[in-house]
């Protein structure tokens, strides 16, 4: 072989960014989407309101949310969240822990069937069954209906924003408008 690369391969090949390509990776490729749909804003912020309610603890829903944005390889939701939880009173072990929460003890019962929830509901499309039997069922023996309903839009309203900022690739620690 002469070194040169079949055109058919090439698009397994990892691109290496250049720093002009870096540049361009480290600034948001238009305004947020819920700056130009300011009903979108309204609609995820209502959205998220709905799940606050006594059946599900705070902590657990930002743990939830970091879990999702680590699978969605979101930065922006990781720094805000990993923030939030050090902000809540949160130990950095567990913090760091939780891309890692099966091999830890950091986590209660209830906080580990939200993060296995949070696990099957992100990665739905990675199983025939996207939420086995016994992820549901042990969620539902920490939480009520009530919590199970915040516990699922919750996740899927982190998977929604997520989404948004992977697409249009929102810079975390950039200012968002």
């Amino acid at each position: 072989m002469n070194g040169t690369v079949k055109p058919e391969t090439q698009m397994f090949r990892i691109p290496v960014p250049t720093n002009r390509k870096m540049e361009s990776l480290m600034q948001a490729r238009m305004k947020h989407p819920v700056f130009v749909l300011p009903a979108a804003m309204q609609a995820l912020t209502a959205l998220d309101k709905s799940t606050h309610n006594d059946q599900v603890p705070e902590v657990t829903h930002k743990l939830v949310h970091l879990r999702a944005s680590q699978i969605n390889g979101c930065g922006v939701c990781v720094d805000m969240h990993s923030r939030e939880l050090k902000e809540a009173g949160e130990s950095d072990k567990r913090i760091f822990a939780v891309a890692a929460w099966r091999d830890t003890p950091y986590f209660t019962d209830a906080e580990r069937a939200a993060l296995a929830l949070t696990e099957s509901v992100t990665r739905i499309a990675d199983r025939e069954d996207a939420v086995p039997d016994y992820v549901w069922q042990e969620a539902a023996r920490h939480y009520n209906e009530t919590g199970l309903a915040a516990l699922v839009v919750s996740i899927a309203q982190i998977n929604v924003w997520n989404r948004l900022n992977a697409a249009v690739r929102q810079v975390a620690g950039a200012k968002w408008n």
